[in-house]
């Protein structure tokens, strides 16, 4: 996505939704490994302030999925199901209320009920927090994500709009709320951010809050499968720490899609080509799970458009309020409308933690930001960009479906590896111009089966994932 916001440290742990196994369901990211040093070699003073920072935990993630987590927190009119995949509903709307979209000027009459999350103490006190959720929204209904958290000096945010969200676009306009603060912090499309953290102020606990929303005596409305929040701190950095490959070639074949074939289509979704990297990556790896857009899904799409299920991922991953398709937990939402799917934006602390996740069969989507002479290969630089990491070569350089790619064939790349691991998880650079800009500090996508196999689990706990 190209980022017009300050750092977006993004967050959050989802595949926690499939694995029941996970206890209370959190989980925290994994720290980046201390590069080696050579004999007689002595490490920088500011790389090692950098390195000393990186060792501290610096992720939190909490989230419910479970019936148990679903029976837990006050319900206003709401209520836990079980079965197969236990989610929120609503049993019995406790009001009504008009909604003016603020997209299209139309009001309409909604039903509503709310469940409001236990208390969660971050065991990393954070300048950010995101959430991100996991739901079946049928024509007719909506959702709405807040969180209110409590500072350390014990003052209370307010209660922030975190998204307003439907997998369609028939009721409402999916969006993000912009100009929320209150002097202390900042809601940035879709993530909450301490204003000043050199300050030492940070966010020690939050609630969430969902609403769910359905047209006035319907008999159903939304399902929540998965809600919850990353918070996060992590240090301010140019460089981080060197990895150490795993050794040996591994690439999964994830499928190929280039966001430059769409460029000019769909004015109304952003224009496709380099507004689409974040849609066409989220594409490749929801059909490299099996799962594909139906038919009846693309129909609206232009026949003599390729790959029209590119055209349905930027449609379904909009944010009216934002003018794009990079908001990031909305792409993650859309990965789980597929059947059986979870997503989830989190952060990871290094590229061995992500070289896990690859080698145990799970492609990952990072997003970066870089000059053109900072990524050899790429032929470009840009603010902020999407691409999957597929895979390691032997010496373990970067395999990468990147969409910013002329065709579907040019797709795969190979990057260096230190190169590309410094560009993902730094926080600070400066940009063509010289000028000092961030970096989103390891944000990534991970979708998958709600249940992955005994490898997959394996890894995600090894990365803190789960």
């Amino acid at each position: 996505m190209t980022a017009p916001t300050p750092r977006r440290a993004l967050l959050a742990a989802a595949l926690a939704a499939a694995a029941a196994t996970v206890p209370g369901g959190r989980a925290s990211a994994a720290q980046p490994k201390p590069a080696p040093g050579g004999p007689g070699q002595d490490t920088p003073a500011p790389a090692k302030a950098e390195a000393a920072g990186a060792t501290r935990k610096t992720v939190d993630n909490r989230f419910w999925y479970s019936y148990a987590h679903w029976t837990a927190g006050l319900h206003q009119g709401t209520t836990a199901i079980g079965g197969a995949r236990p989610g929120l509903e609503i049993k019995t709307p406790t009001g009504r209320t008009e909604y003016k979209d603020p997209h299209t000027a139309k009001k309409s009459t909604w039903e509503y009920a709310t469940w409001t999350s236990p208390v969660h103490t971050s065991t990393v006190p954070a300048t950010e927090a995101i959430a991100s959720w996991n739901a079946r929204t049928p024509a007719g209904t909506w959702i709405q994500a807040e969180l209110c958290g409590t500072y350390t000096d014990g003052a209370a945010t307010p209660w922030y709009v975190m998204g307003r969200w439907a997998s369609g676009d028939g009721d409402i306009r999916r969006t993000s709320v912009d100009g929320q603060t209150d002097g202390k912090s900042t809601v940035w499309t879709d993530t909450l951010a301490v204003d000043a953290p050199a300050s030492g102020l940070r966010i020690k606990d939050w609630r969430l809050r969902l609403t769910l929303y359905r047209k006035p005596g319907a008999s159903r409305g939304p399902t929540v499968w998965l809600a919850g929040a990353m918070a996060s701190d992590v240090p301010d950095r140019f460089t981080v720490p060197a990895s150490t490959a795993a050794g040996g070639a591994h690439e999964l074949k994830v499928p190929r899609y280039s966001q430059e074939t769409h460029a000019g289509q769909y004015p109304e979704y952003d224009n496709g080509g380099e507004a689409w990297c974040s849609p066409t990556s989220s594409q490749m790896i929801i059909e490299f799970w099996g799962r594909r857009a139906s038919a009846s899904a693309v129909a609206w799409v232009k026949k003599d458009y390729a790959d029209p299920q590119v055209c349905h991922a930027a449609r379904s991953t909009y944010d009216a309020a934002y003018k794009g398709c990079g908001n990031w937990p909305f792409n993650a939402a859309y990965a789980a409308t597929y059947r059986q799917m979870a997503g989830v934006v989190t952060r990871l602390g290094s590229l061995a933690d992500l070289e896990t996740l690859v080698r145990a069969g799970v492609p990952v989507i990072t997003s970066q930001s870089f000059t053109a002479e900072e990524l050899t290969g790429a032929g470009y630089g840009t603010a902020g960009h999407l691409m999957t990491v597929i895979g390691f070569t032997a010496a373990g350089d970067v395999i990468a479906n990147d969409p910013n790619s002329a065709d579907n064939t040019a797709v795969r790349r190979v990057y260096r590896r230190r190169q590309f691991e410094n560009n993902w998880l730094r926080t600070k650079r400066h940009n063509a111009a010289g000028k000092i800009v961030s970096g989103t500090g390891g944000v990534c996508y991970l979708y998958g089966p709600i249940r992955p196999n005994p490898a997959q689990v394996l890894a995600l706990r090894a990365v803190g994932v789960l």
